[in-house]
């Protein structure tokens, strides 16, 4: 995390993204700060202090998952969300929750080798080039002359042959500096892509892959992965000729190249560093898995089964995967819930406790839906308009337009099911639908969504009660 990176500039970058919340925005940020000042605390002091978990209290469409996706952009750190409702408790058909942290240091290794194929690039690129002029100069020497049948003398009557006299000095270097200059002719051409239609045959690897699969389904991706490493190990990489393209050897070299550079166990211990000390889990959906009914008919899998799962790995634990062990004792855990039908207080006493800092987002009203729409840097009116500038369609939106826009989101959204900014995505849609459909009707043109465009695309409909239900 860069260390000039305050809470006040990191609420001010989400401002960029996302409008009002600011008790949100102002406590994740702490949040997020907290971490970099846990790191400056001396060695024998840092493993006592936790993170701040934080419980995010809203309706749907108003920025929690947002809020916690750009932060974790904004700090490089690993991030994943999911859903409460997804899991099982242990014992029971489903996921369990140790792998909500294994997919998150998956998804942390495959960035972090990305990284790294990204660095070594250039040289493995070089080296494949190398390994394409080695094959190049071998495939334009001259074949040995072929010995014609019944000419050969027997064994015991073969001719000695008079040894070959050794290059002097004067024709090596003659016959390096030739070779050199043959390489760098044959470079210049790569580099030109002169030679990308001519056959070669190159040596290379084909891993090891399972002819089967020997486990499936859920609780048993790590067995299946463990026996698909062990067999691995069993059959080393088979090597095999191949004729192919220098523009296709170019691609397939540089490949196996990189993975020769890349140190892999490097990244593996880099990955679960940085989900140790910067993992960010997400957990939406929780209000689904509380309520005072989850204990009234029997054991419930997945509701207090899963608080109860989740609790050692919120505290702080150890979970085994396939690159190493875990600790979970300083991830940022954020759950959030819309809390309708139930309550924060029918979590489970001890869940709660795991989530010692609440937030409550408000619902957006009629002004948020305007700023919306037109002040984040991805507005829905400059994606609807970059997207229709591909087509040589301009759209302009004016300030009575946008207003209107949010007017009939806000309408409709009070009138049925509040889902937030959501509401936007169905509505813009709808407007600018006939466009969409007939764009190259209007190449050349130019569209203005003023309020009497909005009225004449959305007034029936906001009108209807039983039409909107459907549309909107």
């Amino acid at each position: 995390m860069d260390p000039e990176l305050r809470p006040a500039e990191i609420v001010s970058a989400l401002d960029r993204y996302i409008v009002g919340q600011a008790d949100a925005k102002r406590a994740m940020a702490i949040a997020l700060r907290n971490r970099y000042r846990r790191m400056q605390v001396p060695a024998e002091r840092r493993q006592d202090i936790s993170p701040s978990n934080i419980l995010l209290i809203g309706p749907t469409g108003v920025g929690k998952t947002e809020i916690a996706r750009r932060l974790a952009q904004l700090t490089h750190s690993p991030f994943i969300k999911v859903e409460a409702t997804k899991f099982t408790e242990v014992g029971y058909v489903g996921r369990d929750v140790e792998s909500i942290i294994r997919d998150l240091l998956e998804q942390t290794i495959t960035q972090v080798q990305s990284q790294r194929v990204i660095e070594v690039e250039a040289e493995a690129k070089q080296r494949a080039e190398s390994r394409i002029v080695d094959r190049l100069i071998e495939a334009d020497q001259p074949p040995p002359a072929p010995v014609e049948a019944g000419s050969d003398p027997a064994p015991d009557q073969a001719t000695p042959q008079p040894p070959e006299e050794p290059l002097s000095e004067v024709d090596r270097l003659a016959a390096a500096r030739q070779e050199r200059s043959r390489r760098r002719q044959l470079l210049r051409k790569l580099a030109g892509r002169k030679l990308d239609d001519r056959q070669i045959e190159i040596e290379v690897e084909e891993a090891y892959s399972a002819p089967v699969e020997v486990f499936s389904g859920s609780g048993y991706e790590e067995i299946g992965w463990s026996l698909s490493d062990f067999f691995s190990q069993l059959a080393p990489p088979r090597k095999r000729t191949k004729r192919m393209t220098v523009a296709d050897a170019r691609h397939v070299l540089t490949q196996e190249e990189t993975e020769r550079l890349v140190d892999v166990d490097r990244v593996y211990d880099d990955s679960i560093h940085l989900v140790e000390e910067n993992g960010i889990v997400f957990i939406d959906e929780v209000d689904k898995i509380a309520g005072p009914y989850v204990e009234s008919h029997g054991p419930d899998v997945s509701g207090a089964g899963v608080q109860r799962d989740l609790l050692p790995i919120i505290e702080g634990s150890t979970v085994s995967t396939r690159y190493g062990q875990v600790h979970t004792d300083h991830v940022l855990f954020v759950a959030a819930g819309a809390f309708t039908s139930a309550r924060p207080s029918d979590l489970i006493p001890e869940f709660q406790g795991r989530f010692p800092i609440r937030v409550e987002l408000q619902p957006l009203l009629e002004a948020d839906l305007c700023q919306i729409l037109v002040e984040p840097q991805n507005a829905l009116t400059q994606q609807y308009s970059q997207l229709l500038a591909t087509e040589q369609v301009e759209v302009e939106f004016t300030k009575e337009g946008v207003e209107e826009l949010a007017h009939h989101a806000f309408l409709v959204n009070e009138r049925d099911e509040n889902i937030g900014a959501r509401r936007l995505f169905t509505v813009m849609e709808r407007v600018l639908q006939d466009v969409s459909f007939a764009a190259e009707e209007y190449q050349g043109q130019k569209v203005i969504v003023d309020r009497e465009f909005v009225r004449d695309k959305l007034g029936d409909l906001v009108r209807d009660q039983d039409l909107r239900r459907y549309v909107l």
